[in-house]
């Protein structure tokens, strides 16, 4: 079964996180990815957080699958003619270099349209153009410039990241739909064009429902689905909302029994008004289905915080999972807080290819994050990640050089 985008040819000249991200993606769905590393060195996170010494890490490992290294030095003449080749027989160059690297390299926009007018380039930056474009950015800077932070933890406390790598790996996945779009595009008007993504817009995208409650909150003054209403006071930006849903539906992480000694002795409780007088029964409160303080959306909101008191109470009887268990019976919304032991350990995400093992000829097989997204016509195979410059020759052969060739750009350093 051929695969979604069998054919398509990348030149991956990304490193870390946001920008593997992105080439990771398109090479499960069948690109031809190659990436161009620096020999002797390679992609720094092939050295970072080492759980094994000598041994490409988890962090490289789990970003680079599907993949083939080359090692090149560009810097030499007969590295860049190499370069110049791999330009002319790729469809997309993918980097998240500083900005004016490629430029600096004798590679901007101008002279790899001059080599393949059908190329695309596409490149991961900390921000657009503004006074900050020139600035260096990583995951939690651009979390914390994109809206993130200042709307994360509780209103007591100071600004939180979350860890979920939605700066690094969240851009990664915008960059890869702005890939796909252009070259589908480009069997329109046949030529390549600039692909961007800020890390500071990805991240404002994906936190688009806190602008929604900033411009709510300049007109109200208040916001009634956050915790602090109506006892406490809104300032002139959106706060800090705990564990608030952000949506119209009020919920709240739970307790629930064993807390005291397992962090992750929690459930994430969903009040639907649709299933209210469901909640009331379940938790032995029956009265309020009826009482006027209660029976509506409206009239428990200002009363949010004793309903989630009290329904605690309940929960705490109960293992997060008995919990989840009882609620599913009713329709009630509900998740358990999942440590990552136990999705590593989850049959189910096994099964569906979420969590895949790998195996890995240095440091043996490895558990790593499949493809999230699913093609029925594309199914995908993780394969394990290139070592450094694993791929050299296979690729250069296939851009014609003879061995010979290859044996002279070694000896000079070129590759």
């Amino acid at each position: 079964m051929s695969k979604a985008l069998e054919g398509v040819r990348i030149l991956d000249f990304t490193h870390v996180q946001s920008g593997p991200t992105c080439t990771q993606l398109l090479a499960w769905f069948g690109a031809d990815v190659i990436k161009v590393e620096r020999a002797g060195e390679g992609d720094a996170t092939r050295a970072q957080l080492r759980d094994i010494p000598g041994v490409d890490s988890l962090y490289f490992t789990m970003l680079n699958h599907n993949k083939r290294s080359i090692t090149l030095n560009a810097k030499h003449p007969a590295g860049k003619e190499v370069l110049e080749t791999l330009i002319r027989d790729c469809d997309v160059l993918v980097e998240n270099f500083a900005p004016g690297a490629l430029d600096r390299m004798g590679f901007g926009w101008e002279r790899i349209q001059e080599l393949n007018p059908r190329m695309i380039v596409a490149s991961v930056k900390g921000f657009g153009p503004g006074p900050y474009e020139h600035c260096k950015v990583y995951e939690n800077v651009a979390q914390c410039t994109g809206g993130a932070a200042s709307t994360t933890g509780f209103e007591d406390g100071p600004p939180v990241v979350t860890g979920a790598q939605i700066g690094d790996s969240g851009s990664g996945l915008h960059l890869a739909l702005g890939i796909v779009t252009a070259l589908y595009q480009r069997q329109v008007t046949g030529r390549g064009q600039r692909v961007l993504t800020a890390m500071q817009d990805a991240v404002l995208n994906l936190c688009r429902v806190k602008l929604r409650d900033q411009q709510r909150l300049e007109r109200n003054g208040v916001m009634e689905e956050y915790p602090q209403y109506p006892e406490g006071t809104f300032g002139d930006a959106v706060p800090r909302a705990g564990n608030a849903s952000g949506g119209g539906q009020p919920g709240w992480i739970l307790k629930c029994k064993g807390w005291e000694d397992d962090p992750n002795a929690y459930i994430y409780f969903i009040t639907q008004a649709a299933v209210w007088p469901a909640i009331c029964k379940v938790i032995g409160r029956e009265e309020w289905i009826t009482d006027p303080d209660y029976a509506t959306p409206r009239a428990r909101l200002p009363r949010l915080m004793q309903v989630f008191a009290t329904i605690e109470e309940w929960t705490r009887e109960h293992t997060k999972f008995e919990v989840m268990d009882i609620l599913n019976q009713y329709d009630i919304p509900c998740g358990p807080i999942l440590s990552m032991k136990e999705i590593a350990e989850e049959p189910s995400l096994r099964a569906t290819g979420t969590i895949v093992e790998v195996d890995h000829p240095e440091r043996g097989p490895y558990l790593t994050v499949g493809n999230p997204i699913k093609l029925s016509d594309s199914p995908t195979e993780v394969r394990r990640s290139p070592l450094l410059g694993e791929h050299t020759e296979e690729v250069l052969g296939q851009l014609g050089y003879s061995s010979e060739q290859i044996a002279a750009l070694r000896s000079v350093h070129a590759i």
